[in-house]
């Protein structure tokens, strides 16, 4: 379990009762404050107003400080404001503004894991084949797909197997320097180790080798995003929805961006999609309250 900065005394001892002492749960806090819903309380550490101190595989826990915040937010809900507005009135008082004009606030925000590569791409087309990409007849590109073909199974196991993916598709880019599924699949294993300037040169090179490549453009739009960096965000998620406009993840976080440099009336349509796009979503409650 990775704890933040000044919470040391969880490694000491993580249990469930020890947390309980320390901090509020979200189940205790989802008892006293009926009103604030989970995915209310996720959404508020996207904006950066709470943060989850620590996690269980079955609990998040959070600090005596966000408690004013989530009390806030259950009393204008109950008083029959909606979501919205009343998370509008936290950020606009936080930031001293009544707009939420850009700025930067970097290191606020947790970095935020978004999307993990399929082998198939998410808008319906045919997938190119391996085959189709390196002919047989080649044998150091033939060598380079096995290597990625071993990386992405890999890819899907613990964390040695991600050390071992990560290798093999180095060594596919070895063979073949444009192979852009490896770049953008090692980018992503970056990515989750948080080592965001190689993800990012990985993200821009699988991006000028393929100019179609949605991966490559709506993770770099995550990594602007978690920077705060929202202005460079909202251009790569703008061409990531134009490559593929089906992928509901892409709609949300344009919206999100959207919403974060005061651009709401734009927003709406983006928030929209993500409803019409993913109605079991984890979100999609919050985007039909957006939408509106």
């Amino acid at each position: 379990m990775r704890l933040p900065p000044g919470e040391e005394a969880l490694s000491q001892d993580p249990s469930a009762e020890a947390l309980d002492r320390q901090y509020h749960s979200l189940r205790q806090i989802r008892d006293r404050y009926p009103a604030v819903r989970e995915d209310h309380l996720r959404y508020l550490e996207k904006w950066s107003l709470v943060r989850s101190v620590a996690r269980t595989d079955t609990d998040r826990y959070y600090g005596f400080q966000d408690l004013g915040i989530i009390r806030q937010v259950s009393e204008g809900l109950e008083s029959g404001a909606s979501f919205r507005v009343v998370l509008r009135a936290l950020v606009a008082a936080r930031d001293g503004q009544l707009m939420l004009d850009f700025s930067q606030r970097m290191g606020e925000a947790q970095p935020v894991k978004v999307v993990a590569l399929t082998p198939q791409r998410e808008t319906g087309a045919t997938p190119t084949t391996v085959a189709e990409v390196w002919p047989s007849s080649s044998a150091h590109l033939s060598l380079a797909a096995r290597y990625f073909r071993e990386g992405a199974v890999l890819d899907e196991g613990g964390e040695g197997d991600q050390d071992r993916a990560r290798l093999a598709y180095r060594k596919a880019l070895l063979l073949d320097p444009t192979l852009v599924p490896a770049l953008v699949n090692l980018a992503n294993i970056h990515y989750g180790l948080d080592q965001l300037v190689e993800a990012q040169a990985l993200y821009e090179r699988a991006m000028h080798l393929d100019a179609e490549c949605f991966e490559a453009y709506f993770n770099l739009g995550n990594i602007h995003h978690d920077l705060g960096r929202y202005l460079d965000a909202l251009e790569h998620y703008r061409v990531a929805v134009g490559i593929n406009p089906a992928y509901a993840d892409a709609h949300f976080y344009l919206a999100v961006t959207l919403e974060k440099i005061g651009h709401s009336a734009e927003a709406k349509a983006h928030w929209r999609s993500y409803r019409d796009l993913a109605p079991e979503g984890e979100w999609v409650e919050l985007a039909k309250e957006f939408s509106e």
